[in-house]
């Protein structure tokens, strides 16, 4: 009588500890420590807008004043996210010291595009802040002595 002969299955190997078992407990690793930074980082952000939160109202006594009571919590709740995730975009562009000027630009042309002309002026003007355009003579800056 002759057995069946038959290659291995990916089933059997993870049964016996072979390469399906060590890539599940490759990506199980992975994924806990991902999740851990992401758990570290939002604890670190959480402080960080704590701290911004005391510093905009100036004392621990004023923070009460963003509770707004008499106001629909759900609303609130809406537009306190909202604002979170205006602020923490706005602090990336505001950080990216290589990339600044040219997302600027294009956010400024999108704005300037959908007919938002203010605030495309105001980005402009942001944008020549951090990224002015041309090249500068080396005497531009300085002043003038009698000449």
């Amino acid at each position: 009588m002759s057995i069946p002969t038959t290659s291995p299955s990916p089933a059997d190997d993870a049964f016996d500890g072979g390469p399906l078992e060590d890539a599940a407990f490759q990506t199980m690793q992975t994924d806990a420590v991902l999740a851990g930074r992401a758990m570290s980082s939002g604890e670190y952000l959480a402080g960080v807008l704590m701290a911004g939160e005391l510093d905009t109202v100036g004392c621990p006594e004023k923070l009460a004043r963003d509770l707004w009571p008499d106001q629909d919590p759900v609303l609130i709740q809406a537009v306190w996210e909202r604002a979170v995730v205006v602020g923490y975009r706005a602090a990336q562009v505001a950080g990216d010291d290589r990339g600044q000027g040219e997302r600027l630009h294009v956010l400024q042309g999108r704005l300037s595009d959908a007919g938002f002309h203010a605030m495309a002026g105001s980005v402009a003007r942001s944008r020549r802040l951090v990224a002015p355009e041309g090249t500068s003579h080396p005497a531009d800056g300085e002043a003038g002595h009698g000449h």
